[in-house]
């Protein structure tokens, strides 16, 4: 990082006109001999030592797997990292999503424009699992800056449905949710700001879980946008994903997306017993114009398999859940690129810790935009001419709106304890061919967040479930529960996991 120095006058003038003031030479020369203390406190600065957490645990830098070791292009860096001799953890394996920070293993998010930097600290979430005995194994693919609920996007290829060749993990954390299914992994480490644990979670028949919103802390993960960044477990069990939960949940001081955190022992929760639960499915989640019929009807025969087993089923309207996606757009289109972009990924005005080093690597996309996804290209070329024409009014409104949804929500939660719809409208699709058409590169991206993405603007805890095959592709039955109450999801999907195997059944 080059030395903080004064502007000339040039660049003076620039900022000026950036600014919409028109500054006469006298007016350079003045406020150039004002600014000396500032440039001094920036030295000042300088010379400190950047506080950042420990590294505990030693690590390599590892290496890229290839051939028959990466068979589903899953993995980005292989570096086996071993945690604490005892603990909950011990004799798990897990990987870690590409936008989580390992200290000393290369990262790329997915993004070319990313690619070569090397993270100097470790996640919450990292020393989390290592304290608890677990053992890192390495890093996994994900979408171009998660930016795709399809496996297609990420600038290292794409990334294969252990389940069926040729068809897509889903996104954003393909890897995570790829490496899971097939066993090469117990446990993965997600993120979703619009479904991209659930997503792939029921694209690949396992386990995906996004917590409450600020349950677990997003410290050392590369942000999207504060107010939709959830981090979270993905696992092929339930009894897996409720104890990597324990591990880590809970405050850490560190990040503001965390206020009133209550956390609970996620294991005790698995009990395999849903009898006296009360279940609302709700009738927005079925029926959408991309809905397949098969996905419908496995997830409806998952509620009669809650219903056999104890549970009272019912069925509810939340009609605007049907606006859910409006509300989530202009947050994630806005946001992404006033933080993402415009803010080198951690913005402004909050407190806790910002990774100094990712924000100056990140920095050079303005350099290299041309290699973004198209994916990406249309979010935030439609982000910034809402932000320049709009002034940010949309992404407001929204965030008024979100409350609205959560109290809808929030209504039918307060007789019930969960909520049950599909994860998504429809089974895993082709990967697009080499030279597709740039529009199915787009519809493959976002064509299945219809019922993912509100939940991200209202904070529930919701998961994946898988729930039956068909066309030997999986379908995911989606549980809601109110915030923090992730044992009441842990609880039915243990019941429901323990009725029988989800692989035999058919629509």
């Amino acid at each position: 990082m080059a030395s903080a120095k004064l502007p000339t006058p040039d660049e003076l003038k620039a900022v000026g006109r950036q600014m919409g003031m028109r500054l006469s030479d006298a007016d350079i020369a003045f406020f150039l001999e004002t600014m000396g203390g500032t440039v001094a406190a920036y030295h000042a600065i300088e010379a400190m030592v950047d506080p950042m957490p420990p590294v505990k645990y030693p690590r390599t830098p590892g290496y890229r797997p290839e051939g028959a070791e990466n068979k589903y292009n899953a993995w980005y860096y292989k570096s086996e990292v071993q945690g604490a001799p005892s603990g909950k953890l011990r004799g798990k394996r897990i990987a870690l999503k590409d936008n989580v920070c390992l200290a000393g293993v290369p990262m790329m998010n997915g993004a070319s424009t990313l690619e070569g930097y090397v993270p100097d600290v470790d996640a919450t979430i990292v020393t989390r699992i290592l304290d608890a005995g677990g053992a890192i194994m390495g890093k996994v693919h994900c979408e171009y800056f998660c930016f795709s609920g399809g496996s297609h996007t990420s600038a290292a290829g794409p990334v294969q449905n252990p389940r069926k060749a040729g068809y897509s993990a889903g996104g954003s954390s393909s890897g995570s949710a790829a490496v899971v299914a097939a066993g090469e992994v117990d446990m993965a480490i997600g993120g979703d700001q619009g479904g991209s644990i659930r997503i792939p979670a029921a694209y690949c028949g396992v386990y995906g879980l996004k917590p409450t919103y600020g349950l677990v802390p997003y410290t050392g993960i590369f942000p999207i946008e504060m107010t939709l960044d959830h981090t979270g477990p993905m696992t092929a069990t339930v009894a897996d994903n409720a104890l990597l939960l324990e591990v880590l949940a809970g405050p850490d001081g560190l990040d503001p997306r965390q206020v009133n955190v209550k956390t609970a022992a996620y294991t005790s929760a698995l009990t395999a017993d849903a009898r006296g639960m009360k279940i609302a499915v709700v009738k927005e989640g079925f029926g959408h114009a991309n809905s397949e019929t098969d996905v419908d009807a496995l997830v409806r025969k998952g509620a009669a398999t809650l219903k056999q087993l104890g549970a009272q089923v019912d069925e509810v309207s939340v009609p605007l859940h049907l606006a859910g996606p409006a509300i989530w757009t202009p947050i994630a289109v806005e946001g992404a690129t006033w933080q993402m972009l415009n803010g080198n990924g951690f913005g402004f005005n909050w407190k806790g810790l910002y990774v100094t080093s990712l924000i100056d690597a990140h920095s050079a996309w303005r350099q290299r935009a041309d290699e973004f996804s198209d994916t990406l290209k249309t979010t935030v070329l439609f982000g910034q001419y809402a932000l320049n024409k709009y002034r940010g009014h949309y992404y407001a409104k929204s965030q008024n709106l979100a409350r609205s949804l959560r109290v809808a929500y929030d209504a039918v939660l307060s007789d019930y304890d969960l909520l049950l719809m599909p994860t998504l409208p429809l089974k895993a699709t082709p990967l697009p061919a080499p030279g597709a058409p740039r529009m199915e590169i787009i519809q493959r991206a976002f064509e299945m967040l219809p019922n993912t993405a509100p939940f991200d603007v209202t904070g529930h805890p919701a998961m994946s479930v898988p729930c039956g095959l068909s066309d030997g592709l999986p379908a995911g039955m989606m549980l809601i529960a109110k915030h923090f109450d992730e044992p009441a999801i842990y609880r039915a999907a243990s019941a429901f996991e323990k009725a029988g195997d989800w692989r035999g059944i058919r629509p």
